[in-house]
């Protein structure tokens, strides 16, 4: 039924001025894994899924979205990839073997953006939506009226407590609901992002909580404790509800208290405006000298090895940050403000410590017990690694979204 109406839609529509093709050879919609151990020769089709994404950066929630299309593939679903705006995404994700369609999408007169997805969906036989931001759950959800194509929202934060920008939070909270509300499920990244949707008034029933997860590392790196001088991490899209302020001044703290230690800072800025705030504030506390800004780094596991001790001081607005999950794999110790989801993560004093948000004394007093010895750093490090590989693995999250998928009225496979 669902192809049915797909087809009818799209043969409503003019032809598509700009509609990039995918980066791959026309043939995915005919693509072949091998059948569950088997050893190649024989061959299944798959179901496709279109992950409708933002693009402009490649941060935690397009991490997500990189590793779903990488790890779905063994559960029978292929990701076919549709970006709305220009950016980091297309160039830096891992699976380059996915097509990636460029939809632009304006700030008004979507139509057009919805014909192209619809057309895209003809094109590639796809058998399921699969949205991760507001303004892409708008498209989905436009798709769906017009095709009745099943879709997914995966909701990666609280909207409503986006950014410091309460009115816009307000605004785009709102469209992000009335989009959300006529999804077939909603994935939460974390219960307490479960329990968001449900007071908005989404029935429990269809918002189904999906862990992220990263790719575990194969072994625990030997290292041996930091003596003398620290490295403190950090890693983020950097605004202002990341909380990087604070960090500054627990760390200027810390350092006239006579603490050796350096902070690298990895992660671009969310403007240049934001960017010359933080170096400013950076020189004016005199920490020049000790904080290194990297701006964005592709190879994220270098940065993790540099680092001691993982620091992620955000005030608000976190649903599961893949940025914990990553420095755990790499057997990182955490410092963290318990907001949201980051508890669910991080057991205070098993994998790290939790601390009250908004506060650098706070946080200085916990980075403390690790540089002075009060806390055992291995034994930390140990079982961030082991809880990274047993409960938050990219196995695991594909794993459940693929149950999400399934629970859905999907057309039948199609036939080898």
């Amino acid at each position: 039924m669902h192809r049915d109406q797909l087809m009818e839609t799209v043969s409503e529509i003019s032809a598509i001025d700009g509609l990039n093709r995918p980066c791959l050879d026309e043939g995915y919609g005919a693509a072949m894994v091998p059948s569950p151990g088997g050893k190649g020769e024989k061959k299944q089709k798959v179901l496709k899924v279109l992950h409708v994404v933002n693009g402009e950066y490649y941060s935690g929630a397009e991490r997500v979205q990189d590793n779903l299309a990488l790890g779905l593939a063994q559960f029978g679903y292929g990701v076919v990839f549709a970006c709305v705006k220009e950016g980091r995404f297309a160039e830096t994700r891992r699976a380059k073997n996915v097509p990636l369609y460029r939809i632009s999408m304006p700030e008004l007169g979507w139509r057009k953006s919805i014909d192209r997805l619809i057309r895209v969906c003809a094109q590639e036989n796809i058998a399921l939506l699969h949205a991760h931001t507001p303004r892409t759950a708008v498209l989905c959800a436009g798709v769906h009226r017009r095709t009745g194509l099943p879709w997914v929202y995966h909701a990666h934060s609280p909207t409503l407590w986006d950014s410091k920008r309460y009115l816009k939070n307000i605004v785009v909270g709102l469209v992000d609901w009335w989009a959300a509300r006529q999804a077939d499920r909603i994935i939460a990244v974390s219960e307490s992002l479960r329990r968001y949707w449900v007071r908005l008034g989404i029935p429990a029933r269809r918002v189904v909580t999906v862990p992220n997860g990263v790719a575990a590392w194969k072994s625990l790196t030997v290292r041996k404790p930091p003596e003398g001088s620290w490295v403190l991490g950090t890693m983020a899209l950097f605004r202002p509800r990341k909380g990087v302020e604070i960090l500054l001044k627990a760390i200027q703290g810390l350092s006239s208290r006579g603490y050796r230690l350096r902070v690298l800072a990895v992660g671009p800025f969310e403007s240049e405006h934001y960017e010359r705030h933080l170096k400013e504030m950076t020189h004016r506390l005199g920490l020049d000298e000790i904080v290194t800004w990297t701006g964005f780094v592709e190879n994220t596991q270098e940065m993790l090895l540099a680092m001691d001790l993982f620091v992620l001081p955000s005030l608000f607005g976190e649903g599961m940050p893949m940025v914990l999950l990553e420095a755990m794999a790499a057997g990182l110790p955490v410092v963290a403000s318990a907001v949201e989801g980051v508890p669910e993560i991080i057991r205070d004093g098993c994998e790290g410590l939790l601390v009250r948000p908004g506060s650098s004394s706070a946080l200085a007093s916990a980075i403390a017990r690790f540089l002075d010895g009060t806390v055992d750093w291995e034994s930390m490090r140990r079982a961030a690694y082991e809880r990274q590989r047993d409960r938050f693995s990219l196995e695991s999250m594909a794993a459940g979204v693929a149950a999400v998928y399934g629970e859905l009225p999907l057309p039948a496979r199609m036939p080898e």
